[in-house]
């Protein structure tokens, strides 16, 4: 993976990962020191504290007065039209401060929808902290660039909106944007991967979904597979501490700004008449997206979630050379922890060395480890399954089961694509675990050398045995043999692909060009990944 992303999982173009490549192979980066952003950094300011007046309280109360002010209460968001629905809620329903963290928040049909939704709930006086990484401010969708600043910057002059970017290029012109790469690359390469969104200071959504059509059902080509929690109570504060420590990092800048002038142009992608044809989309009609009055799910809100307590975990928006990341250890600890069961789903998995050594330590220990991640075949990033595909033989000799998903899941129609949409192939983008069916953790990081080295995650572990077993159950349903192909060895020694299809005796794909792909990335160094 590049310092732009992943071309579908973080979905982003292929012009500007050419950039990063080519920046890479002509400069000796390997003796550039990492700087920092230029530029003045922003006033620092903190999330205001809960008030008793929000929508969300009641739940939070319920949640406290039956098991403790420690507790949290928690629902899984696995469907796309979920996932969009509860997000359009809490927006809607805010009444004091929405803050948002994300990689990427397109100009596609799903950003369009949410960013009207946010300014309209800014109209009614919700003070609004939007924090992207960079990289969003010049892709418009997963595959075309988009020069974004403008857009931006005029949200930005709301008097409620505040809009910043973490660790932006200097030069704001994609030309300056290549020679930034070619020249400031070692910090260029860095990015902030966090997903979140905290309302009110009272009900948070942490996971796995950027903001985006493939990620909420909405692509025509492929849609993911993903999973966010939602969370009321103290985790809305503890994700609060995250965004804040982010919002007031030196790394992070105000979006530029314009000189007066005027108002948003008629053919902008936020007009009156762009937002109808969003509404026009017959997904969202399908699940009445338009709707404002969220009166019933806020009512029923109490009554849908699993208490338990709750850890986010975070690394630092520091993104030098000398800061270690604090999620590895975090994952490396929560895997040891495991006395009789370890569930994994992972997007993209490229082991090294302490991941394969803690997956025999659990098997010395007989712990029973399930593994779930792209095949070649629903891969969005054949990039990642060349450097990982050497790794199936070495997991499967620890133990561990492992299995892929199939592009053609059964799951797909009910999970991923909002109907009528019928994408053409799904694929995995959740990064989950569940320990012992007691503890559940739901975030942002792959187990790859980009997650664990470059990119800032961020995840949160829930000690709830009721919610644990929940996503334990959906796990194993998507490694049945309807979703998935569970990767086995033969008698004679190779590896084949079973499903409730039948045999392969090869890796499946695609198409020829996807295999293609699969070799030509082989060249690549597996640390872009």
């Amino acid at each position: 993976m590049t310092p732009s992303g992943r071309r579908r999982g973080a979905s982003t173009s292929a012009g500007v990962r050419a950039v990063a490549l080519v920046s890479l192979w002509l400069i000796g980066c390997a003796s550039q020191p990492v700087s920092r952003p230029a530029g003045p950094r922003p006033a620092a300011e903190s999330a205001a504290a809960p008030r008793a007046d929000s929508r969300f309280a009641p739940a939070e109360a319920a949640i406290a007065a039956k098991h403790g002010s420690d507790y949290s209460g928690f629902n899984l968001l696995e469907r796309s039209d979920r996932a969009l629905l509860w997000r359009l809620t809490l927006i809607d329903s805010a009444r004091h401060s929405i803050d948002l963290q994300y990689y990427v928040w397109f100009g596609d049909t799903l950003g369009r929808l949410m960013m009207d939704r946010v300014i309209k709930a800014a109209d009614r006086g919700v003070k609004v902290r939007i924090l992207f990484d960079d990289l969003n401010t010049m892709l418009h969708d997963m595959t075309h660039v988009e020069m974004r600043d403008e857009l931006l910057a005029r949200i930005d002059r709301h008097p409620n909106i505040q809009i910043r970017v973490f660790n932006p290029w200097d030069d704001r012109s994609l030309f300056g944007r290549g020679v930034g790469m070619a020249s400031d690359f070692k910090r260029l390469n860095r990015r902030m991967h966090n997903k979140q969104m905290v309302v009110d200071n009272r009900v948070a959504i942490i996971g796995g979904r950027n903001l985006g059509d493939e990620y909420f059902g909405l692509n025509a080509e492929f849609n993911f597979h993903d999973l966010d929690v939602l969370g009321v109570g103290p985790v809305a504060r503890q994700a609060s501490q995250v965004f804040d420590r982010y919002w007031n990092s030196d790394w992070v800048r105000a979006i530029p700004r314009l000189a007066p002038g005027a108002d948003m142009p008629p053919a902008s992608e936020l007009s009156t008449a762009s937002i109808g044809t969003v509404m026009g989309n017959p997904s969202l009609m399908s699940i009445d997206a338009g709707r404002s009055d969220w009166t019933a799910e806020i009512d029923g809100l109490p009554g849908m979630l699993a208490a338990g307590r709750s850890e986010v975990h975070t690394d630092s928006p520091v993104r030098d050379a000398a800061t270690g990341n604090h999620m590895p250890n975090a994952i490396h600890h929560l895997m040891h922890s495991a006395k009789s069961e370890l569930l994994i789903t992972n997007a993209y998995i490229i082991p090294d060395a302490s991941f394969m050594a803690d997956l025999r330590q659990l098997a010395g220990r007989g712990v029973t480890v399930r593994i779930l991640t792209n095949s070649l075949a629903s891969h969005d990033v054949p990039a990642v399954n060349s450097h990982f595909e050497q790794w199936r033989e070495p997991i499967l000799e620890t133990g561990a089961e492992l299995y892929e998903l199939r592009p053609d899941a059964a799951i797909r129609g009910e999970l991923a694509d909002i109907a009528p949409l019928r994408a053409e192939f799904v694929g995995l983008h959740t990064k989950a675990m569940v320990i012992d069916r007691r503890r559940a953790f739901v975030g942002s990081m792959n187990l790859d050398p980009r997650s664990q080295i470059l990119n800032s995650e961020m995840g949160v572990l829930i000690d709830s045995p009721l919610l644990a077993e929940k996503l334990a159950e959906r796990m194993l349903r998507d490694m049945a043999g309807d979703n998935s192909w569970q990767v086995i060895r033969a008698d004679d020694g190779t590896l084949r692909w079973r499903s409730s299809a039948g045999e392969l005796t090869s890796q499946p794909a695609r198409s020829l060009s996807q295999r293609m792909q699969n070799v030509l990335f082989k060249a690549f160094p597996v640390d872009l990944y």
